[in-house]
């Protein structure tokens, strides 16, 4: 698996948001969901409208096989809302093109990041971007990075850390400040 970074320029997210709902609406959604969540794109693309209905995401992490419970930020509930109006409550939130009645797959959300990082010129990007970028704004809004670590199931604050590319920040900043 290739390293991936967050999206760190809160103004990049809104242009890529303008150029996704511009694009497709459901790449849009898969965006937005991606960037207020913090999952795994492979518990993402698992979602039914039905499971997107309520206060709060219930479900069981793929990867880790843990119950999880994560509030809808009023943000995402609008979104969804718009997004499922007039949907089946059993069809994929992120219905694919090819298969009536499937998912998208995993290799199909990585090609829609993969146009948006050309797009933008960014590097180091990837399905699980998004994940990476709900946590670091996670973490620059609250500094509690206790909290992020436990949102995330991380063992270690500096496994946090690194992942959300603070240690890479705080080095960058150390290097602008520095000189002799």
């Amino acid at each position: 698996m290739n390293f991936v970074q967050p999206i760190r320029d809160t103004q990049v997210i809104e242009e890529i948001k303008q150029f996704l709902m511009d694009w497709s609406h459901r790449n849009y959604m898969l965006f937005v969901f991606g960037i207020n969540t913090g999952l795994r794109i492979q518990d993402i693309l698992s979602f039914r409208v039905k499971d997107v209905q309520g206060e709060h995401l219930v479900m069981r992490e793929m990867k880790t096989g843990k119950r999880k419970i994560l509030k809808l930020t009023p943000v995402l509930k609008q979104e969804l809302r718009r997004y499922t109006e007039g949907m089946d409550k059993n069809a994929y939130l992120f219905p694919s093109r090819q298969g009536k009645g499937k998912p998208i797959q995993r290799d199909m959300a990585y090609k829609i990041m993969r146009l948006v990082a050309d797009e933008f010129k960014l590097v180091d990007i990837g399905t699980h971007t998004l994940r990476k970028t709900w946590a670091y704004h996670l973490y620059q809004k609250t500094k509690d990075i206790t909290l992020v670590q436990k949102m995330l199931n991380h063992s270690d604050k500096s496994i946090t850390m690194r992942y959300i590319g603070m240690d890479q920040d705080m080095m960058d900043a150390a290097m602008n400040d520095f000189g002799l």
